[in-house]
């Protein structure tokens, strides 16, 4: 397997409270993994390790063949983050916070307008670009957010619980938005309490308990109809949805 991210032997403790335990992680280039797991169980922990944002007590990290958190600034190059918290200005228009994104993630200046509204178009928004952000509904914000994830083209992206908040309609465009950016060939990486949701859009669901990974498989080789019993099974909690 080409692997773009290992995770060897994961450790880490806030205080003397264990949050991740021996962790052991292998995602393809280009493959969609959904991590579901009770809360607490270490997925968030989990994914600002991946992004920088937290450091390991213990183990290896690597991301494209970098390691961090010694070389936190390359992988972070190649990092799109969507979080709990959208990271927006929702003073600024649409437009404005992503030629301001442009300019972080150094895009070359002849081309930052164009990307913008490439990915505005992409998600939606373009036609509300000149608004400002607080305008929006929570749908839009996200969206907004997912364009600014993806606007320097990322080889992996990285979404914590992206569907908080999001009412029928707006979960729905979310559903269609990541299935086309997974299509792209972009390794995507996102966390979920929605288990029918994540059977459908993503390649392999694991479920971790505990900080430890406890549950591994292709979405293929297994129905959705029976990943609550199995779930709920490994964890040792009530169904899940």
């Amino acid at each position: 397997m080409d692997s773009i991210i290992s995770i060897r032997n994961l450790t880490k403790r806030y205080g003397v409270v264990p949050a991740l335990r021996g962790l052991n992680l292998d995602v393809a280039r280009g493959e969609f993994l959904a991590l579901c797991g009770p809360n607490g169980s270490g997925k968030t922990t989990l994914i600002r390790i991946l992004a920088a944002l937290a450091r390991p007590t213990g183990g290896t990290v690597q991301i494209g063949g970098w390691t961090l958190p010694a070389e936190a600034a390359y992988v972070r190059a190649h990092l799109g983050v969507v979080s709990h918290l959208p990271l927006v200005y929702d003073t600024l228009t649409a437009e404005e916070n992503l030629l301001l994104f442009a300019r972080l993630y150094n895009l070359p200046h002849d081309q930052r307008r164009e990307r913008v509204e490439a990915v505005l178009r992409r998600v939606g928004l373009w036609r509300r670009a000149g608004d400002v952000v607080r305008t929006y509904s929570r749908g839009m914000v996200q969206r907004l957010a997912i364009a600014r994830a993806i606007l320097h083209d990322p080889a992996v992206l990285l979404l914590d619980e992206p569907y908080t908040g999001l009412d029928q309609d707006a979960a729905a465009l979310l559903d269609a938005l990541l299935g086309e950016v997974g299509a792209g060939g972009r390794t995507i990486v996102m966390t979920t309490h929605n288990l029918p949701r994540a059977h459908r859009l993503a390649d392999r669901i694991a479920v971790l308990s505990q900080g430890r990974i406890v549950f591994d498989t292709p979405c293929s080789q297994v129905e959705s109809g029976d990943l609550p019993a199995l779930y709920a099974d490994v964890t040792g909690s009530a169904r899940a949805r």
